[in-house]
């Protein structure tokens, strides 16, 4: 049976860079943090058709909470610092199917 998805997760970074003096994830490594991501995702056999996708995105308007990145389809919105954090989301949510609850940022 063919999944309802053409990607079981996609994953967008937060790349924006403010000109303007306001907080921007572009100013927190998210260029580095997603293609570090990206790798990850690769090494573990996890990209692909089905599988998940590890995409840059402009402003996702949430840059005073960054930097951030938010995973479809379930709509899960994390930040982090370091490529610690990314590791741990990749192991716990991508791998396990668990919610890093420390780097969740509330929806609303």
């Amino acid at each position: 049976m063919t999944p309802p998805f053409y990607y079981q997760q996609h994953v967008f970074f937060c790349i924006n860079q403010r000109n303007d003096g306001r907080a921007s994830c572009g100013d927190c490594g998210s260029v580095a943090a997603q293609k570090y991501a990206k790798k990850r995702i690769k090494e573990l056999n996890l990209n692909g058709p089905h599988k998940i996708r590890i995409n840059q995105a402009g402003c996702l308007d949430r840059c005073d909470l960054g930097p951030v990145l938010v995973v479809y389809p379930e709509g899960t919105w994390y930040t982090y610092v370091d490529h610690h954090d990314i590791d741990e989301i990749i192991d716990s949510h991508f791998l396990h199917g668990k919610i890093v609850q420390r780097l969740l940022i509330p929806r609303s």
